[in-house]
């Protein structure tokens, strides 16, 4: 199963923050990207989700949005 992470996120956004730190603490590599400061990779997202809300989190295709630390560890086959 492919386990790529993705994170759409902004600076000042708190449970990206906390999304990031998860990953950083769980040996998640994962690929970020600034949608405030990144107009393609924000429409991608908005594409993908029909939102601005952030963070929006792609775990081998599967997409969510926001920071749901239970949900995203069973997705990756982790525990909390």
């Amino acid at each position: 199963m492919d386990k790529t992470v993705t994170i759409y996120s902004t600076p000042t956004c708190h449970f990206c923050k906390m999304a990031k730190e998860f990953f950083t603490e769980k040996g998640v590599a994962f690929t970020a990207y600034d949608v405030s400061q990144d107009a393609v990779k924000r429409e991608e997202m908005i594409k993908m989700t029909g939102q601005l809300g952030v963070p929006v989190i792609v775990v081998g295709g599967d997409v969510m949005v926001g920071f749901d630390r239970e949900r995203l560890a069973g997705k990756l086959g982790i525990t909390v």
